[in-house]
């Protein structure tokens, strides 16, 4: 790997590719560090002491601990992931947007615009409402001209972060907004490190060990696939005739990789949230809605499963993907073209979802139960939650194989076998 890394560094373009995106990731980092006008930062972090177990802690960890800040990036790069995840359920019912996506790169760009302004539009609404929340429980002290500076920074540093992430997946390795997640989560790794450190000799013995394993789990899981084999018969193109030849069609095991489980933890985190608004709840909350709860964890779990299934029906329609196996000449051998080949893909599809979500599930339960059986530390299992833990392998695993694929071109043996 040190040989591999050394190659690397000895190529001009992939080393200016690589300082590029460090660079952008660390402006990113200052950012987050740099609190809005107007603001006291101990007086929010004050505030998110107690905002674990809510939709505040949840989208505080996707923002690399900056909403606890209330920086200018206090938002993180989520409002342009929540448009993204909008726009691509939008196209299964909206005829005019699955007519774009179906025009190619001209459609998707249009898509994308679609995209940013919808962005715009999220950030602005999700910065109202966390400075009139933080406003209403006395952590911000300010008028409502400094109210709507806030706003209008906020929703700022969000737009800069899409074009930051935008110019790195341009210009520097990996995927922009997913390395920008990434960053963020990795955060927490340090407090999760010292917890660990000074935790009880039960977590120092095994918290390597399960870290271990669960990343050896995800890595399997995320690069499992079925093959299905794809024959394409000769076909004349204008006056030349194209040779027929056999193929595959990867279908993944996850194939709706960390959506389900970000779903499912806000929508498990909407009930504490909602009892700090109803005092009278709050015990009922607390007794069935607390992490380590059996009811909590069984109903994340089902949410997981339902939305893996839901979400991967969005991305991969049997129909259509039949469709066009026909229309280019193509057919799976031993099934017919057609209404036959779309159930034989649902069928196999169904069955790789299953252990997909159920893995997912299993995954994001796993650091409620180290903490509730196995006397692990909040921090230390957050390190170690279902959601991070798939993030951080999903775009290590992505940034490597884009690295990969600049040094094969160059002749270098690469890393991944």
């Amino acid at each position: 790997m040190l040989s591999w890394l050394a190659n690397a560094w000895r190529v001009p373009e992939l080393r200016r590719r690589v300082l590029f995106t460090a660079a952008m990731l660390a402006a990113y980092r200052l950012g987050s560090w740099m609190p809005a006008p107007g603001v006291d930062s101990k007086t929010i972090q004050d505030y998110f002491n107690g905002q674990g177990g809510t939709v505040l802690g949840l989208l505080n960890l996707f923002s690399g601990s900056a909403l606890s800040r209330f920086s200018i990036f206090a938002l993180g790069i989520m409002p342009y992931v929540t448009a993204s995840i909008i726009l691509q359920l939008l196209t299964v019912v909206v005829p005019t947007l699955e007519q774009l996506q179906k025009e190619g790169e001209s459609g998707y760009a249009k898509i994308n615009q679609y995209t940013r302004y919808l962005t715009v539009v999220l950030a602005a609404a999700q910065s109202t409402g966390y400075a009139y929340l933080f406003r209403r429980q006395g952590a911000l002290n300010i008028n409502t001209g400094r109210m709507v500076l806030i706003i209008i920074t906020l929703t700022a540093g969000t737009t800069l972060l899409m074009w930051l992430g935008e110019l790195i997946t341009k210009r520097g390795i990996g995927n922009g907004i997913s390395l920008l997640i990434f960053a963020s989560i990795l955060t927490s790794a340090p407090a999760g490190i010292n917890a660990w450190v000074n935790g009880g000799p039960l977590e120092k013995l095994f918290f390597p060990l399960i870290a271990l394993g669960i990343v050896v789990a995800v890595v399997f899981v995320q690069e499992g696939q079925r093959r299905i084999p794809i024959q394409y018969a000769k076909r004349m193109v204008g006056r030349r005739q194209t040779a027929g030849g056999s193929t595959y069609m990867p279908l993944r095991v996850n194939m709706a990789g960390v959506i389900p489980v970000i779903f499912a933890a806000a929508i498990m985190a909407f009930p504490p949230t909602i009892g700090q608004f109803f005092p009278q709840t709050q015990s009922f909350i607390n007794a069935h809605f607390s992490p380590g709860n059996w009811l909590y964890l069984g109903l994340e779990g089902g949410l997981i499963v339902v939305f893996t299934f839901f979400y991967t029906a969005v991305q991969f329609n049997p129909v259509d993907q039949a469709d066009n196996l026909r229309k280019y000449g193509g057919y799976i051998p031993g099934i017919r073209p057609g209404p036959p080949t779309a159930q034989y893909l649902d069928r196999v599809l169904t069955r790789l979802t299953l252990p997909g979500s159920l893995y997912l599930a299993l995954i994001a339960v796993l650091p409620s139960l180290f903490i509730r059986y196995g006397g692990f530390s909040q921090a230390t299992s957050r390190a170690l939650g279902g959601t991070s833990v798939l993030i951080v392998v999903g775009v290590a695993l992505d940034t490597m194989r884009q690295m990969e694929s600049q040094m094969m071109m160059r002749s270098y043996e690469g890393f991944l076998r």
